[in-house]
């Protein structure tokens, strides 16, 4: 009977590592499918929307008021909401602090989902499976299990024998994924450290949470979650306006939006180049001296990233500069001292650049700087000053593109057809309430949604030409006055922003003389 019971658990065990293998084989064999037979637009745009819509049903199905005094959602904007915060552009149609603490932790789930730094991470583990096995698919499977020794070769080393091309990209791919992995959630964990620590120590923001019913810690990951993601979103009603004279909290959350967007490539290659002074392995050397070759869009040259470190804290100075000059003893800076007003002044320029976070309300500042920030938001985060003979390089490869890239419109007479139809849409709303509907705020709330921003003039019931007795001022985006068509439109450009680097190169053909 011991001998029968013994067999049988043998063949038992046989046929799970046998079904086991078939499964990651068969796991393996539709990942690759789906990379075959689909584009990474595609891919990408299916993503977004089905995060979408699962985090649409998710606010849906917790949706429990704070009080018996709070307005219940609407369904459609949740769902906008939902994409607001899955594209990370924090375009708003409700206000914030009408989410029960349950709502904002999804909607803190979406934002990280949606981050630029996550999907990238998410397409370059896409990137390594598409990587041929060829004959030294049995030395990866070594060095992905530790077997074989992966640091720097000794001299009688023959890279012939493993195949050592393939071998290490496939290697250094994986500790580059890695590498980002940990970039995100290191500098995330920390900022959501350092915010609630703040909070709990600084009286006026940890009371301020309290009297508003948002716990702490929920205050404080969200917070970081959106800034280090770009989102813009924020657990309160009127954004930072009410944290303007925390001068420490905004200092704090600064390097969060920098480390999260612009300046990403440029800390990426500084981590990396720390990685390979300190374990010596062969793949960061490889990786640093590699990065086009790595297929990560993140992954720019030295000389691409001082480039990129110049023109970024370029563009923060010009604005700031104007900011100050237009703006310093202004309605919106009242009440600040000089520190105060200084701080509050960089950070609101920062945010220029795909952040979104106000401590100004933008409707009383001055138009010349809502138009300097429209053109800070159109531009692409990695927009960088290059020498003359570089720009050449780039035009020259651009020239290059396929028949797809030059029959599209450029990405700008895209913008310019969106606004025109926002503006047919709302053409009775711009005909009787002209002060508000007008088309500087509809052109800066598309250009928001474009570059994934958020910045919004918001509405005013005090510039009505006809004053209604039910209008009540809410905190909530321009765009919570639009119409449905409005709001669906202004949806698509918040996907089409979200795409921008599947157009970059689009209406190539059109040659304007």
């Amino acid at each position: 009977m011991a001998y029968y019971f013994t067999s049988f658990s043998r063949k038992l065990n046989h046929l799970c590592i046998l079904l086991s293998r078939k499964a990651f084989g068969l796991l393996k064999s539709l990942m690759g499918l789906v990379q075959t037979c689909f584009k990474p637009f595609w891919i990408q745009i299916s993503y977004f929307i089905i995060v979408s819509v699962v985090g649409y049903l998710s606010l849906k199905l917790s949706s429990n008021p704070k009080s018996s005094n709070s307005i219940t959602p609407k369904d459609f904007d949740l769902f906008f909401t939902s994409v607001s915060a899955t594209t990370v552009s924090s375009m708003s149609t409700i206000e914030m602090e009408i989410f029960s603490n349950t709502q904002l932790i999804i909607i803190t789930v979406l934002m990280f989902l949606g981050g630029e730094v996550f999907t990238s991470f998410l397409g370059l583990q896409f990137h390594r499976l598409k990587l041929p096995k060829r004959k030294s698919s049995n030395s990866v499977d070594q060095i992905e299990m530790g077997l074989v020794n992966s640091e720097k070769p000794s001299s009688n080393f023959d890279p012939q024998s493993l195949n050592n091309d393939v071998l290490i990209k496939y290697s250094a791919l994986r500790c580059l994924g890695y590498a980002v992995l940990g970039y995100l959630l290191v500098v995330q964990i920390a900022g959501s450290c350092l915010v609630l620590l703040y909070v709990s120590v600084k009286d006026s923001a940890r009371e301020l949470l309290k009297n508003r019913g948002i716990h702490a810690l929920t205050f404080s990951v969200f917070t970081v979650i959106s800034t280090f993601s770009n989102c813009g979103f924020v657990p309160t009603n009127e954004n930072m306006m009410v944290f303007n004279r925390n001068s420490g909290l905004l200092l704090l959350l600064i390097p969060q939006i920098l480390l999260g967007n612009t300046l990403y490539p440029p800390f990426l290659r500084f981590l990396i180049w720390v990685l390979d002074k300190i374990t010596k392995r062969t793949e960061y050397s490889y990786i640093l001296k590699n990065t086009r070759e790595m297929g990560y869009s993140h992954l720019f040259s030295t000389l691409h990233c001082s480039f990129l470190l110049v023109t970024a804290f370029g563009f923060v100075l010009v604005q700031f500069v104007v900011f100050c000059i237009l703006e310093w003893q202004s309605e919106s800076m009242g009440g600040l001292n000089g520190y105060q007003k200084f701080v509050a002044a960089l950070f609101q320029v920062v945010n220029s650049r795909h952040a979104g976070e106000s401590v100004v309300d933008l409707s009383s500042i001055s138009p010349a700087i809502l138009v300097l920030f429209v053109v800070m938001m159109y531009l692409p985060p990695y927009t960088l000053f290059l020498p003359t003979k570089r720009q050449a390089d780039v035009k020259k490869s651009q020239r290059t593109s396929g028949f797809v890239e030059n029959v599209l419109f450029s990405q700008l007479s895209y913008l310019v057809i969106f606004v025109i139809l926002i503006c047919i849409t709302e053409r009775d709303k711009m005909k009787n309430d002209p002060l508000n509907f007008n088309v500087l705020n509809i052109t800066l709330e598309v250009i928001s949604a474009y570059g994934n921003v958020g910045f919004s003039t918001c509405y005013s019931c005090k510039r009505q030409l006809k004053p209604e007795g039910t209008c009540k001022d809410a905190w909530y985006g321009f765009v919570g006055w639009w119409s449905y068509k409005g709001k669906l439109i202004l949806i698509c450009v918040m996907f089409f922003g979200r795409l921008k680097n599947f157009n970059i190169n689009g209406g190539q053909a059109w040659v304007l003389m």
